[in-house]
């Protein structure tokens, strides 16, 4: 006869049993989460690093974090106290980039020794930070109107915009050698050259706030639109086609050139991932938990997307479906035909002389 479980025994497998569901992430078919250990934390940026690890910026607790494939975890302080750490990228130096919103620029060696660079502009608030093909970091100082390059000895170069309250946001090197960027509050994508020379392209949709960028498959530049729901494609040429995703309120937030020829984009308001082919067609992916408010996406060495969850405090990996039944797929236009919108509007302002000297700190 079976006997009971008493109450007492059954709490204690059912606390092992959940820390070990913790310990090992948090696993759903093509997904799997692992939460961090501070409350709070709220990762933001995130990249693949030489070392075969993602590395992601653990914002409100001012740490950079590494964490290999099997969801082994590091977090390393910056030197500064109250930093905010925003976006990261892989160097060509071997190290990973990182922005600071208290007006730095950090780097990380994989041994985890930071140095950091400030800015000389006070108050420039750098969000935004790529590689370019001209051997250099560029950023995006968003709350200073600014575009910036560092190279890896540390000197820094400033270029104002236009109008300074444009909020330059994500970066992102083209196809052409340009660096490309999203103008959050001017609703605008720009192109700067390394020597300068900047062009801005109105978007269609007033009041889309872009904000993520990357570079296609295809050629082209893709950005996502939080403001109107959408993401968008610029040619380097500046033409511009955008394509509504099917989840109202979605809220795309960052984008990357996924391992398969598409597009993968976040849904910070709608929990899902988003796929978008070069041709335009949407589909979307729900995450198994609710967590919510995903952020950064990038590829890993393991061919997976991984991501982080600003408001869950986790960071997860998705594989890459070839079809899903989880999935949701759509016309990007439904009843409207493709492209939904498409329009060439241009302002070439340049070439522009750095906004000071070159700056360059220990």
């Amino acid at each position: 006869m079976k006997q009971p479980l008493d109450s007492n025994r059954f709490a204690s497998l059912l606390a092992a049993l959940v820390a070990g569901t913790i310990a090992s992430g948090l696993r759903a078919q093509g997904f799997e989460e692992f939460p961090l250990p501070t409350p709070g934390s709220a990762p933001y940026g995130i990249a693949a690093g030489p070392d075969g690890s993602l590395w992601f910026t653990e914002s409100n607790i001012h740490r950079i974090a590494k964490i290999t494939l099997l969801g082994d975890l590091t977090e390393f302080p910056t030197p500064t106290p109250s930093s905010f750490p925003m976006q990261i990228a892989a160097g060509p130096d071997g190290a990973l980039w990182f922005t600071e919103h208290a007006d730095r620029i950090g780097r990380i060696s994989l041994d985890g020794a930071i140095q950091e660079f400030p800015l000389p502009t006070p108050g420039s608030g750098p969000g935004g930070i790529a590689a370019g093909t001209d051997g250099a970091l560029w950023f995006a100082e968003r709350d200073g109107g600014r575009i910036g390059r560092i190279t890896t000895q540390g000197e820094i170069r400033e270029w104002e915009l236009p109008e300074a309250a444009s909020v330059p946001w994500s970066v992102a090197a083209g196809p052409d050698g340009n660096i490309w960027f999203t103008e959050q509050s001017g609703n605008r994508i720009g192109r700067i050259t390394p020597t300068g020379f900047l062009t801005e392209f109105s978007i269609p949709t007033p009041e889309s706030g872009p904000e993520g960028i990357t570079a296609g498959p295809d050629g082209a530049l893709w950005f996502t639109e939080p403001g109107a729901n959408q993401i968008g494609r610029i040619s380097t040429e500046g033409e511009i086609t955008e394509f509504p995703i099917p989840t109202l309120l979605s809220f795309p937030a960052q984008i990357v050139a996924g391992l398969d020829g598409n597009l993968w984009f976040t849904e910070f308001n709608g929990n899902r991932l988003g796929r978008i082919s070069p041709d335009g067609d949407i589909t979307e992916f729900p995450l198994p938990s609710f967590a919510g408010n995903l952020y950064g996406i990038t590829n890993g060495a393991d061919g997976n997307l991984w991501f982080t969850q600003f408001a869950g405090d986790r960071v997860g990996w998705m594989s890459l479906p070839e079809s899903s039944p989880a999935a949701r797929e759509l016309s990007p236009c439904e009843s409207a035909p493709k492209p939904c919108r498409s329009r060439r509007s241009t302002t070439r302002i340049g070439p522009r002389e750095p906004s000071g000297p070159a700056s360059k700190s220990p």
